[in-house]
């Protein structure tokens, strides 16, 4: 009795923990023109693609905006009721949508924001004349021995 008790438990347990045979849920659309590969590409490959990145990053000093994850977000961002860009905490963030599904966790988020950055408009520069431009500065080191 003991054992039908088990199996009937384990198989219980199993059949919760089972992915949706609904397949893969519905992506928001992208606000870009075109990602850095094809969809089914960047399903398979985005975390080499983003941890190759951040290793260029950190290791190398390489800033490279086109691929970054700001990137990323800049196209991939979901504006929620308020039509702003929604949290990580949201269950609409474009990252958590396939995230939760696939039961992997999201730890980019942990450092980055996880919105894009608002867009600043850049105060055009007043045009100097000539009597205005700037003159370097001046050696200022004390002359003598040191």
């Amino acid at each position: 009795m003991r054992l039908w008790a088990a199996l009937l438990l384990a198989l219980t347990l199993i059949g919760s923990a089972a992915p949706s045979f609904a397949g893969p849920p519905e992506l928001p659309k992208a606000s870009g023109e075109k990602c850095l590969a094809e969809p089914a590409a960047m399903r398979r490959t985005h975390m080499t693609m983003l941890l190759h990145r951040r290793d260029a990053t950190m290791h190398q000093g390489v800033r490279a905006t086109a691929n970054g994850l700001k990137a990323c977000l800049d196209c991939h961002a979901v504006s929620g009721t308020d039509g702003q860009p929604v949290g990580i905490d949201s269950d609409k963030h474009f990252c958590r949508v396939c995230h939760d599904y696939a039961a992997v966790s999201v730890d980019c988020f942990e450092c980055h924001n996880p919105r894009p950055e608002p867009k600043r408009v850049q105060a055009a520069m007043p045009e100097t004349t000539p009597s205005e431009e700037t003159v370097p500065a001046q050696d200022t080191k004390p002359e003598g021995p040191q």
